[in-house]
């Protein structure tokens, strides 16, 4: 049985107390621990290591590109970890989280979409200004047919397939006559 190993992260150097709340875009560097409020973009320098770090009071209104993220807070907005996200018990993310390695603990929530991502991929994508889905290839199959495209076709299938099966016992209703009119026509 192998061992877990935990990652340590940096020496924190930027703290944003409880009660501080900050409206625009973060940019760091190191580690910085989060137990106020940020409103706006939080975004680490690329190749640095850099952690943010969440507390449980902590809380991020923008979207987030780090290497490493520990949090037990709330996160509304798209996450972009490029080395792990380590979530805690109370740690709530309202938007889609891209990472190539991920710890939850039991009572964290993401609502959202949980998408991983090879770490050369995410590192090339995340900190080029676009959006990563715009070029993130997800291994599905391959189709000519967008992913919007073949979630309409899935829909529409199962909505066909309930028809079918709802058409089916109609038919075979249709074939034997009812209770009452097999007592009516035994008399």
């Amino acid at each position: 049985m192998s061992r877990i190993r935990r990652v340590k992260p940096p020496k924190v150097v930027t703290v944003i107390g409880q009660g501080t709340v900050i409206e625009g875009q973060v940019r760091f560097s190191g580690a910085l621990h989060l137990d106020g409020k940020v409103k706006g973009e939080v975004t680490a320098d690329p190749d640095t290591n850099a952690a943010l770090i969440i507390s449980e009071q902590g809380a991020v209104e923008g979207n987030v590109r780090v290497e490493q993220l520990i949090t037990d807070g709330s996160i509304v907005g798209d996450v972009h970890a490029t080395g792990r996200a380590e979530l805690g018990a109370h740690a709530r993310i309202t938007g889609t989280l891209y990472y190539p390695l991920l710890e939850m603990a039991m009572g964290a929530e993401v609502n959202g979409k949980l998408v991983h991502c090879e770490l050369a991929e995410l590192q090339r994508l995340s900190y080029d200004g676009r959006f990563i889905e715009e070029s993130l290839t997800l291994t599905e199959p391959s189709s000519t047919k967008s992913s919007v495209e073949l979630a309409a076709d899935k829909a529409a299938e199962g909505a066909d397939s309930d028809k079918n099966a709802t058409g089916s016992r109609l038919r075979r209703g249709r074939g034997k006559p009812a209770p009452e009119e097999e007592s009516s026509e035994a008399q």
